[in-house]
């Protein structure tokens, strides 16, 4: 009896060191796996964080981007849209311009100058230089003076003027010139012919054998300039 009570005693001692070796090996399997448990969580949102973070930033510059090509794309096309108006213009008829003559300032007046103004209420070309033809018994037109050419088309805007001077004479009072009171004109590429008025109340004085006449320019040039 004795022998079995003694053996029942270390077989009970024995149960509870394992029972406590066990539960202490629990408790520390749930320490370590509560310790775990917040820092992954709090991995995983730093993780979400930075990957938001880098999303809106890509979109942000996406946007810039966009905004930049945007305003590039708008300011080429206002550029072009600009140069494309002139270099399109219709060319200028008698119908789209009012033209007018008068002397130019100093006598003997050996020089007119004509306007041609835009009264048509759009943009167009002005070619060339005037056809001139001041005499019934000369009917070809007053040659141009190749010099004045001016370097670039002249496009005129609505009511724009261009001029042109004209030679009449050398001046001096032993030519033979003839009265004109009226003269025709045509312009270059253009339909249409418009008759001028010559200017003072005596009309002027033309001499076929030196007249010529300049190129139309978006400036008034001196006469001595150009011939």
């Amino acid at each position: 009896m004795r022998t079995y009570r003694h053996r029942s005693a270390l077989l009970a001692a024995a149960t509870t060191a394992a029972l406590a070796l066990a539960l202490t090996a629990c408790n520390g399997d749930d320490s370590g796996t509560k310790s775990a448990g917040p820092a992954d969580t709090s991995s995983s949102q730093n993780a979400a964080e930075g990957s938001s973070q880098d999303t809106g930033s890509e979109q942000a510059d996406s946007a810039k981007d966009t905004a930049a090509e945007q305003t590039t794309g708008s300011g080429t096309a206002d550029g072009s849209a600009g140069s494309d108006a002139g270099a399109n213009a219709p060319t200028c008829t008698t119908d789209d311009v009012a033209i007018s003559a008068a002397r130019q300032d100093g006598p003997p007046y050996t020089h007119i100058v004509l306007t041609a103004k835009n009264t048509s209420g759009h943009s167009c070309t002005i070619k060339g230089f005037p056809k001139v033809q001041f005499l019934e018994s000369h009917k070809e037109d007053v040659p141009a003076v190749a010099k004045s050419a001016p370097a670039a088309p002249v496009v005129l805007q609505a009511g724009a003027p261009a001029y042109a001077l004209v030679k009449l004479s050398d001046g001096g009072v032993d030519e033979e010139n003839e009265p004109v009171s009226a003269f025709s004109v045509w312009l270059e590429g253009g339909d249409g012919m418009a008759t001028v008025q010559a200017p003072g109340s005596g009309g002027i004085a033309v001499d076929p054998a030196v007249w010529a006449t300049g190129y139309w320019t978006p400036e008034l040039r001196n006469g001595a300039d150009d011939f």
